[in-house]
């Protein structure tokens, strides 16, 4: 085995320990790791999604075994978060996301702060109910493909904001996810040639390794302490975001 796909196996365990237990951070998690050991940006953004394409799928099954996933919640937010996607991913061929960054980073602070008011100050619903959430997965997808991720802070972070139960939330966000993923995925192979196969390999591997493990996590982890640990993930991925998107560091 070679050191860089050891290297690229570890960084997709870690990432998919992250989203399958949080329903988030896969992309910035994989992203940040790979760009701090010098990877280009260009190949760490495509590589990350080609994997999440089976990171994804194996973290929806593995959901889905341990009952963490609400069907109408899932319906609600799959197919338009797959029109979003798709939508997203061919207006991103002739407009540059990056520009959206800053306004989504800005948002997804202010939800992680509402968040932890959340687990502190109010109640959470013991049975998830229906979340009027197509407008929320058409957004999330539409900006997971244009600003290179934001699917899982976007959509899990505004369902919990609002008092649903974070297992089912999660659950099926993350369910959810492989179908978007997949759309993206397919969309952006009109445009761009699969390569850098043994770092791709890696992060799937590493991925599925770890996805059954973070399911359960996510099963037995209070809802309170899931809460917090959202909340504080969100603020600090999303102010190192912004700080990069405005140049800051």
């Amino acid at each position: 085995m070679t050191h860089a796909l050891l290297i690229s196996i570890l960084v997709g365990l870690a990432g998919q320990i992250v989203d399958g237990t949080l329903g988030m951070a896969y992309g910035v998690t994989c992203s940040s790791f790979l760009l701090a050991l010098g990877t280009a940006p260009a190949l760490v953004s495509y590589s990350v999604k080609v994997s999440e394409i089976f990171t994804t799928g194996v973290s929806g099954i593995s959901h889905l075994f341990h009952q963490n996933v609400n069907k109408t919640l899932f319906l609600e937010l799959c197919i338009p978060g797959v029109i979003g996607g798709v939508t997203g991913a061919y207006i991103l061929s002739n407009f540059p996301g990056e520009k959206f960054k800053p306004w989504i980073s800005a948002y997804l602070i202010l939800m992680g702060a509402y968040i932890l008011y959340r687990s502190n100050h109010k109640p959470i619903s013991i049975t998830p109910e229906p979340a009027k959430a197509i407008p929320l997965a058409l957004t999330g997808g539409f900006l997971d493909a244009v600003g290179g991720g934001g699917w899982g802070p976007v959509v899990t972070s505004t369902l919990l904001a609002k008092g649903h139960q974070p297992r089912y939330v999660i659950g099926s966000v993350n369910m959810a996810e492989f179908f978007v993923t997949l759309s993206q995925a397919l969309t952006f192979f009109f445009f761009l040639k699969l390569e850098n196969l043994p770092l791709i390999a890696g992060l799937i591997l590493g991925g599925v390794i770890a996805a059954p493990f973070a399911a359960k996590l996510c099963k037995i982890l209070p809802a309170k302490i899931m809460m917090r640990l959202v909340g504080i993930l969100l603020i600090v991925v999303s102010a190192h975001t912004l700080l990069r998107a405005t140049g800051k560091i």
